[in-house]
């Protein structure tokens, strides 16, 4: 063995044992006759200490170490002097009495430090000394904690974790696959799977009745914070359940979770529920940050044809904000929250603000309205002394609402209204079965084409589909959804049905789907299940902007892996074997 204890485990009951070490060089640091070596591995820090009067030529081979040496100690475990109450060993020290450097290492990059000064793309592209960082492996074993608790759980309930094959067929709905040229089969491919869905169903109608699995999901779509081309889910599925024994199954859950993994305690109470529809009126999100207020204030009866103000006159939906104590805001501060709206991620035209002063309201449209309306619309809003209004309209209410939405997201954050060491968590459920689609002149699945909808609904299938309500739910917690699912279609005609209502054929919906309504046919059982993001909820749990740093070897922003470079070019051979060719004019 290189070692006898790791260097983090040593306390004072330990002085005077005599202990091996190894592990990488953090801090070397020259005292006069004294040298002190922080010594680092998975499991902490211990201080080494090498005395010249003790033995001048041991500390003159420490003295040539530099950071991130590889080196193996003997020495005697002595209580430190000054002692260190920031670290776990900070009570000990090692008086090394044999050293040996097992790997030399160039200077790092950056250094391996908790506040590095190493930036992101050079972090990336030395990815495995980045994860050498406290703060990084903490992230790791939080997952792999997470990972053991999340079995632990659903084994107690009698989930079965069974693997799904990673070559599928691709399907037409949902993200964009990434798809894989078989050698075997010219010009034909595989798909990486963007969940398991239509596999789990398979299992439902196998019998297996409770499943789960954590399994890696693919999806060629644009990335921001909280996503990633390849992506974890905790995916489940149950048989012979409605929505409320799901509900009430992975409400359980989260909580077993956030009491085992983060010591948070989120009580007895049922978790809110919101339905999509009152979801996007009161927050203009089917993924509310519950953690503050600011509901939104529809403002149209007040403000549309009451004034001269032509922008309202003409809008289909008016909403406000109220910003408690806000009403101090300067003009340049409010010229930065009008261009952050105005900016093309946000989309909206303007914005009207209103301050709630002393000697009255007074508005960016005072000229337009009269007193008695804007106070109207302050009592309407409930603001009071101080605080500040902020209004958005649109001729599309569903854009206008998204667009208030991002603006009470940033007030929140500006507010200290985001603390992300409190968590609200909710459902969001009936939400629409389908959404319009301008790029393909359809409707779409709003979540996938196996979703059922609510039995009530089922007639408007065929005179009124885009009012049909689906039999789906989303877990979001602080404004991320962590979690969504739905009971499922198990019956082949209505399957067949809402492949008919997409603008499936017949034809096209046996050759893409007939694997799963052929089985259908045999007995499918009721069924219906959930996939939690296991990324995001680790990322919340770490109290991270971005599941990248939750993931060992990440993508960056654009999809590329810059330590391994990939995606990249591979040779002709490989490319004539596959019976593929590069169009080198795109």
């Amino acid at each position: 063995m290189y070692r006898t204890k790791t260097c983090g485990e040593l306390r004072l009951a330990n002085v005077n044992e005599t202990v091996t070490l190894a592990g990488w060089v953090q801090k070397v640091r020259k005292m006069g006759g004294m040298t002190f070596i922080d010594l680092r591995d998975r499991y902490g820090i211990t201080q080494l200490v090498f005395n010249e009067e003790d033995n001048k030529e041991l500390c003159e081979k420490a003295n040539t170490i530099g950071r991130e040496f590889v080196i193996q100690i003997v020495g005697i475990v002595s209580e430190r002097y000054n002692k260190n109450n920031k670290i776990p060993t900070g009570e000990i020290e090692i008086i090394v009495k044999e050293l040996r450097i097992l790997n030399k290492s160039e200077v790092p990059p950056f250094t391996i430090e908790e506040n590095t000064d190493g930036g992101d793309d050079i972090r990336m592209k030395y990815r495995y000394l980045d994860l050498r960082r406290s703060n990084v492996r903490a992230n790791l074993e939080l997952r792999h904690k997470f990972c053991l608790a999340v079995r632990h759980f659903l084994d107690s309930k009698g989930f079965m974790e069974i693997e799904t094959p990673v070559l599928v067929g691709s399907t037409p709905e949902g993200a964009r696959d990434f798809i894989v040229p078989s050698r075997m089969n010219p010009g034909q491919f595989y798909a990486l799977p963007q969940s398991p869905q239509t596999l789990k169903q398979l299992l439902m109608v196998a019998g297996m009745d409770r499943y789960f699995q954590i399994v890696k999901c693919f999806r060629d779509e644009d990335l921001r914070a909280d996503r990633q081309p390849e992506f974890t889910q905790i995916d489940c599925e149950m048989s012979f359940v409605e929505q409320d024994d799901i509900i009430n199954t992975f409400e359980e859950m989260t909580k077993f979770l956030f009491k085992e993994v983060r010591n948070y305690d989120l009580g007895d109470k049922p978790f809110l529920r919101l339905s999509w529809k009152e979801a996007m009126k009161r927050f203009g999100s089917d993924k509310p940050d519950m953690r503050f207020g600011m509901e939104f204030v529809e403002l149209m009866d007040i403000l549309k044809n009451t004034g001269e103000f032509a922008v309202f006159n003409e809008a289909e939906y008016i909403g406000g904000i109220c910003a408690k104590g806000c009403a101090s805001y300067t003009r340049k501060q409010i010229d930065e929250l009008t261009n952050y709206v105005k900016s093309p991620q946000i989309g909206a035209k303007g914005l009207v603000y209103a301050r709630v002063q002393e000697d009255g309201v007074k508005s960016s449209v005072d000229k337009f309205y009269s007193p008695e309306v804007l106070n109207h619309m302050a009592k309407e809003m409930n603001a009071e002394t101080g605080d500040l209004i902020l209004i958005i309209s649109g001729p599309d209410a569903m854009k206008a609402r998204k667009q208030l939405c991002e603006l009470r997201l940033l007030m929140g954050e500006r507010l200290g209204l985001r603390d992300k060491n409190k968590f609200a968590l909710l459902w969001v459920v009936d939400f629409p079965m389908f959404e319009w689609s301008d790029e393909e002149q359809r409707l779409m699945a709003m979540h996938h084409p196996f979703t059922a909808p609510k039995p009530s609904d089922i007639p408007l299938l065929d005179t009124d589909p885009a009012k049909v309500l689906a039999d789906a739910y989303d877990m979001v917690c602080n404004g991320v959804e962590v979690g969504g699912g739905s009971i499922r279609i198990h019956d082949a005609v209505l399957q067949a049905k809402i492949f008919e209502v997409l603008g499936f054929t017949p034809e096209k919906a046996q050759e893409q789907f007939g694997f799963l309504m052929n089985a259908f046919k045999y007995g499918a059982p009721p069924h219906g299940g959930l996939a939690y993001g296991l990324d995001r909820w680790v990322s919340l749990f770490a109290g991270l902007d971005s599941i990248r740093d939750c993931i060992a070897f990440p993508k960056n922003n654009s999809g590329k892996d810059v330590m391994l470079e990939a995606p990249s070019a591979v040779d002709q051979k490989q490319l004539d074997e596959l019976n593929l060719r590069i169009n080198p004019s795109l």
